[in-house]
Order: structure tokens, then C-alpha cells, then sequence
């Protein structure tokens, strides 16, 4: 299945990170969306050219994305095959099971539309924060009905094909539990976390490290566009978070007894961790499979331009790729260690590297 033309309804970050994708396959895009702003930003930045509702190209349009809040995709994609917009649909909403029954209710054509959902994201939104790199490695689920047309499902899978991505065809109501368990219940968790730092003191703001920036990191996104999110998605969503509750209660009452001296309340604190420890240990590497035990190699950087192109250029003389990197920036001083994860044999001949170039190893 080839794609000529693509229609991208919706120009925030997934939206136009897919156009921009297909314009480096070498696909016409054609851009859509009720804020103009948007449109024109995604234009400039060479995601495609605008859309004129009505209009079609004489080749046709192959398939519409349409990337628009849960809420809408039923609506959307029901005026687009009232006019034959395009061959094929899909959406790439982070909730799956309402739009689908949504577009049955609505008598949409489910021969045509296949839903879909990129497993990618930044915790920044719209057209600006869009990449053409966003989705390479990334799992992309796809979850075709039993009414979808096989040549819809092909037009779905050259798409993420052409994104970079990896296809994982999931049930919508199976999709929509997992994404509770590792998308949308943590990122409620994280605003719980981050909300508690709106009325602490300057000195505990002060003595903020890396490690609550990472915890909070994806509390910062646009809560409009979460709100959407969670309300397609509620009651599974709603049994994560009562079970972290549960978890997070138990905890609260064994520390409330070992500060009263209750010796014996340690091991269900323990008890917690250990099984935090044994779930991260599932999260899996960056190329997919069980995560990959890296070395990391620690360099004090400083806070100028072309600091890291000059560490990363001693990288690649010696011939170490950095399989990750990680930035942390020391409080009141113009410098910051920056942590480099590489393959176990490869940290002692990078960190000799470094130290023989001058580079501060701690």
C-alpha cells in the first residue's frame, strides 16, 4: 500500500510530527485544524501545505489522520467520509474503545477507518514542539474492528511504517487498560507529586534535585489536552490509581508507625520498594526486550555553548556510542555533571579518553 497523499487534521505535536515524518518519506501532506495559528506554524516548518475543506487533490487524498482529543475523533471523521475525503482513516488518540463505539453509534464507515495511537510524546504540545524523529523506535498500536477493510489496515501499517515506528496491533479495550497502567495513571500520579511542590517552602525548592524533576517531568503538559485524555479514558484509568492509592496508604500508615517506634513496620515499607524495583526492571530498552544493564560514566560539564558537541565528539573518536544521556545541573554554579550510559566495556576506555582530553571523570 503507498501513500501519495496524506491528510493531517490536527496540527498540535502528534499531528504534525507525522506530517513531517511522511514529507522526509517523500508524501504530499495536506494540513488541516480550526486554529489558523496552528496550520500556518505547520506549514513554515515544512510539515505540508494547507487544506481547503472541500477541495481534493485529482490524485486524491490515500488516507486522513485524523489528530484531534478523544472527544472528537467520532465527529471528525464522520464529516470527512460524508464528503469522501480520502480512501482510508485512522486517528491517533491516546484512547481507543470510546471513539471507536462512538463512530459505530454515529453510522461512521468502519470498512475504512482503522484506529491507531503512537506510543510517543513530549511533555510540550502544539506544532512548535513537533519532531519528524518523534516516533522511530516507537511502538504505534493499531486496533483494527472486524469491519475494517484489510487494504485500511495496510494504509494504517505504511503509515507507521513510514514513521519510523513499530506496529503492535492490540484490542481497543486491552489498549485502553494498558495505557492506564503505563501512560495516563502515572501521569496523574506525577501531578499529585508536582502539586505538592505549589505550596512548599524556598527551602525545600532549593534543594530540589534531578530526581524530582524526573518524577514531575511529565506533570508540566497542557492540562486541557489531559483532561480530554482522561475522561475518554476514566474508569480504567480510575483502578490504577486506586490501587497506587492503596499502596501509597499502606505506606503512609507503616511510616506513621516506625516513627512512633514500631521497629516491625519496616518491612512493608520494604516490601513496596522491592516491588517498585522488580517493576522498573520490566520497563523495556530503548530497541524493545528486556532493558539493557548500561555503565555510566560521569563528566562534569560546563554551562557554555558547545560543551556537549565536544563530549560527544571524544565519544566518537574512540568509538563508544552513548546509548543515553543525562543532565544534571549543580545549583549556583555554572556547571553540571552530565551522565553518559554506555555498554559495560566500553566505560573504562571513554572515561581514559576523557581524562587524557582534559575532561574532569569523577
Amino acid at each position: 500500500m503507498e501513500l501519495r497523499t496524506v491528510l493531517v487534521v490536527g496540527t498540535g505535536l502528534i499531528g504534525t510530527s507525522a506530517a513531517l515524518a511522511l514529507r522526509k518519506r517523500g508524501v504530499r501532506v495536506l494540513l488541516a485544524d480550526r486554529d489558523q495559528g496552528a496550520v500556518r506554524l505547520a506549514r513554515e516548518l515544512g510539515a505540508g501545505e494547507e487544506w481547503v475543506p472541500g477541495t481534493l487533490p485529482p490524485e486524491g487524498v490515500d488516507l486522513a489522520i485524523i489528530a484531534v482529543p478523544p472527544a472528537h475523533v467520532a465527529s471528525e471523521l464522520l464529516e470527512l467520509q460524508r464528503h469522501g475525503t480520502a480512501r482510508f482513516y485512522t486517528d491517533v488518540a491516546s484512547v481507543k474503545a470510546e471513539p471507536i463505539d462512538r463512530a459505530a453509534q454515529l453510522g461512521c464507515d468502519l470498512a475504512t477507518y482503522v484506529a491507531s495511537h503512537p506510543l510517543a510524546g513530549r511533555e510540550k504540545s502544539g506544532p512548535g514542539a513537533a519532531r519528524h524523529d518523534l516516533f522511530l523506535g516507537r511502538p504505534w498500536a493499531l486496533c483494527p474492528t472486524e469491519q475494517a477493510a484489510p487494504d485500511a489496515k495496510a494504509a494504517v501499517l505504511r503509515l507507521i511504517e513510514l514513521c519510523g515506528a513499530n506496529p503492535v496491533e492490540v484490542d481497543a479495550d486491552d489498549h485502553d487498560r494498558a495505557v492506564a497502567v503505563v501512560s495516563h495513571a502515572p501521569h496523574v500520579t506525577a501531578s499529585a507529586v508536582a502539586a505538592r511542590l505549589a505550596d512548599a517552602t524556598d527551602v525545600a525548592l532549593g534543594l530540589a534535585g534531578q530526581g524530582i524533576r524526573d518524577v514531575t517531568r511529565i506533570a508540566g503538559s497542557d492540562p486541557g489536552l489531559w483532561l480530554g485524555i482522561l475522561s475518554g479514558n476514566a474508569a480504567p484509568v480510575a483502578e490504577v490509581l486506586e490501587a497506587v492509592a492503596r499502596d501509597l496508604a499502606e505506606a503512609a500508615s507503616a511510616l506513621r508507625a516506625m516513627a512512633e517506634g514500631d521497629g516491625t513496620a519496616t518491612g512493608e515499607i520494604t516490601h513496596l520498594l522491592k516491588r517498585g524495583v522488580a517493576g522498573h526492571d520490566r520497563i523495556p530498552g530503548k530497541h524493545g526486550g528486556p532493558a539493557s544493564a548500561y555503565a555510566v560514566v560521569q563528566v562534569v560539564i560546563g554551562d557554555r555553548p558547545g560543551q556537549l558537541a565536544r563530549l560527544f565528539q571524544v565519544c566518537d573518536e574512540v568509538g563508544v556510542n552513548v546509548e543515553d544521556v543525562r543532565l544534571e545541573h549543580a545549583p549556583g554554579l555554572p556547571l553540571g555533571i552530565a551522565e553518559l550510559s554506555v555498554q559495560p566495556d566500553a566505560a573504562a576506555p571513554l572515561t581514559d579518553a576523557l581524562r587524557e582530553r582534559g575532561w574532569q571523570v569523577p
